[in-house]
This record gives C-alpha cells, structure tokens and sequence, in this order.
C-alpha cells in the first residue's frame, strides 16, 4: 500500500472516522482504523459492532492495499502535521508517514481480524443538511442521559410522507420538531429510534454538501440499521448505526389541546434574567415563575439563603398562574427556539408548560415546527 493525499483533506476525514472509536473496546482492533487504498481512491472506516463510520477521499494511489491503526493515534498525528502533501507507504507491519520532514511509524494490526463494514440500507430519502443538522440538535435538547433507561437516550424519527417528526424525551421534558424532506416513495411510513449521541453527531458533520441520504429499512425495528450519508471535504462519508429496541413511550398525546394562560415574551431578556435569578437556586430546586399583569417576576432562592427577584414583560392572556421549574431545562429549551418572541402556554399552574417561538409579540400563529413541553417543579415553601 502506498498513496500521497492532501494533508487537509486526509487530516479531516481521520479526525471523522475515529470520533466515534469506543474509549473502552472489547477487542484491541476495534480502536483500529481500516485503510483502504484501491480504485475509488482512499476509504477510512470504524466498526464497533454498533456504529461505522466511512469517508471516501481522493488520493493518489500507487500501490493498492490495506492496513489497520490505532485511530486515535492517528487522528492525532495528522492533526499535528505541517500543511504539506502526506505520503503513506506499509512496509512489512508497519506503516510509515511521511509529511514535510516529520515522519512516523505506527504498529498495524490483523486486518483479518477486523469486524466487516455493515452495508447502508436501501435509500429512503433526503434532507437538507443545513436543516437536518438544525433540527436534530433541537430535538436532541430533550434526550435522556441515563444509560439505565436506553429507551430515553434515542431520538425517534418518524417519517410520514414528505415530513419527518424528531421526537425526543427524558420524562421530565419533551422535544418535538417536524421538517420536510424528499422521500424515496411519497407513502413513505417509518419509525427508528436512533441513539441521541450518534445522530447529534452525524447530522453536525454532514453539512459540507446540500443534502444529506437516510437510508432506513423497512422494519424500523429491532436490530435493524439506519444509514446516512453526506459530503465531506474531499469525498463522501457515510455513517450507520443500529437502532435501539424498545418501545418509545407514546408522548404525542402529552401536548395539550387546550391553553388557558398563555405568555409571550422577548427571549433573549427571558434568557439573561433567568440565568441571573437561578444563580441562587440551590441545586435541584425550582425557579418561580409568577404571570400578572403583563409581567413575569423570576423569584429564587429561600429562608436564610441568598434570594432574587427580577420581572420581564410578558403578553399574558388569561388567568394569572404561578408555577416553577428546573432553570437549566427551561433555559435548554429558550436556546433551542430559533424565533425571537418565546411563547408559554399553560393549561393550570401543576401541568407541564409548552415553549413554541414565534417573529414577534403580535403574531397570531405560533405552532411552529419545533415544541418543547417542560413539567413543572414542585415550589418550596
């Protein structure tokens, strides 16, 4: 094996497969990267049995072959490498680069030891890349963190027709936003529920081209797989990874028909006055929300501790309503809003709050393609 590469180019695509190399992995070749120098160029690939990375890049090859190496080592050496052509030759069991004058030797590993690259399933469609990227990273806002309940740290993708649903929830709050993509087949009806963490990951690295592939079998289920692929700088990444099983709860129902106090108010002072009021709230306690008069009053803190106390205006409509909740999350879910007039609907002071966004404080439509429903906390005192 022996090819010359762009230094940039090579360095990117590393960096890309081995992001996703387990820290911990139960066989030595599995913190490997595959390379791969042929016809169609060079291919870097990952395996770790639940999720594979490959990027295709042009290179010029002079002798075909293969090789495997510690991927992290790798991605850092080429992060590290003067900005000029790399030369990467095997010889015997190891495998040499050469970049300037630095130069380095690394150890390979039984490339017939290495797991095989699982296929990406049949197309379904595309996406926007831009756009696919923006919405998962709003609905991932809400994914669970806690491995004890695997269910909850996926997001499920919900494809009917031309539109995609992007469901996430930790039981505590709820994200749900909606984007229109081109489907292979205009009937096109399919549920996954996809680890959180990788396609947070995916969708932010595949923004170099227009459109972004998901490839989805038709089961949706079980061990199945989903697929994307996209463009990077120099050539064409591709990613899968297994579904999680299990039955995602049925949280559609859980957004309310109805508001009986609904408020809207500028974000951004919402944003600064809430970070300034919960730096006194004690850990795990709530933030209280006060709604009268045109004004929301931001209270924290208690007893013989530090307290604050700062209002917004608000465009209440309704009845007046006091409630409270966890800071951190109301303000992951205020970040996640793209508009700039937040809205709060309600249905009673104990039942869950529902963020939409909308331009300005006189528009009448707010049920904007991304939601965000947040249970309350219980108030001290």
């Amino acid at each position: 094996m022996k090819f010359r590469v762009d230094r940039d180019v090579f360095a990117d695509a590393v960096a890309w497969a081995a992001r996703s190399l387990p820290v911990r992995p139960s066989a030595p070749v599995l913190a490997g990267l595959l390379i791969e120098a042929g016809d169609e160029g060079l291919v870097l690939s990952t395996f770790d049995y639940e999720t594979s990375a490959r990027a295709t890049l042009l290179a010029e090859v002079n002798d075909e072959g293969s090789a495997l190496v510690s991927g992290r080592l790798l991605a850092d050496i080429c992060r590290s490498l003067p900005a000029k052509p790399v030369d990467v030759v095997l010889e015997g069991t190891r495998v040499s680069l050469t970049c300037g004058s630095a130069r380095f030797s690394l150890q390979t590993m039984p490339v017939e030891d290495y797991p095989s690259i699982p296929s990406m399933p049949a197309a379904t469609g595309t996406v926007a890349s831009d756009e696919f990227a923006h919405a998962v990273s709003q609905a991932v806002t809400a994914a669970g963190r806690d491995d004890m309940l695997p269910v909850l740290t996926g997001v499920r993708i919900e494809i009917e027709g031309d539109t995609i649903a992007l469901l996430a929830t930790d039981r505590f709050r709820l994200a749900q936003r909606e984007l229109s993509w081109n489907p292979g087949q205009p009937d096109a009806s399919l549920a996954a529920l996809v680890p959180a963490k990788v396609l947070g990951d995916t969708a932010k690295s595949l923004t170099a081209g227009p459109e972004v592939t998901i490839a989805l079998s038709a089961s949706g289920t079980g061990d199945g797989l989903i697929g994307f692929e996209g463009s990077g700088p120099g050539g064409v990444r591709r990613t899968t990874t297994r579904l999680l099983d299990g039955e995602f709860p049925k949280v559609r129902s859980l957004f309310p028909s109805e508001r009986l106090t609904t408020a809207k108010i500028d974000k951004l002072k919402l944003i600064e006055s809430l970070k300034r009021v919960s730096l006194v709230a004690e850990r795990n306690t709530a933030v209280q929300l006060a709604f009268k008069d045109g004004v929301l009053t931001l209270d924290a803190g208690s007893g013989d501790e530090a307290q604050a106390s700062e209002s917004v205006e608000a465009q209440i409509e309704g009845d007046d309503l006091v409630t409270g909740f966890n800071p951190q999350f109301l303000l992951d879910g205020l970040g996640a809003i793209d508009e700039s007039i937040v809205e709060l609907a309600f249905t009673q002071a104990s039942k869950p709050v529902v963020l939409t966004g909308t331009a300005d404080e006189d528009a009448s439509d707010t049920a904007g393609s991304f939601r965000y429903l947040l249970m309350p906390r219980r108030l001290l005192g």
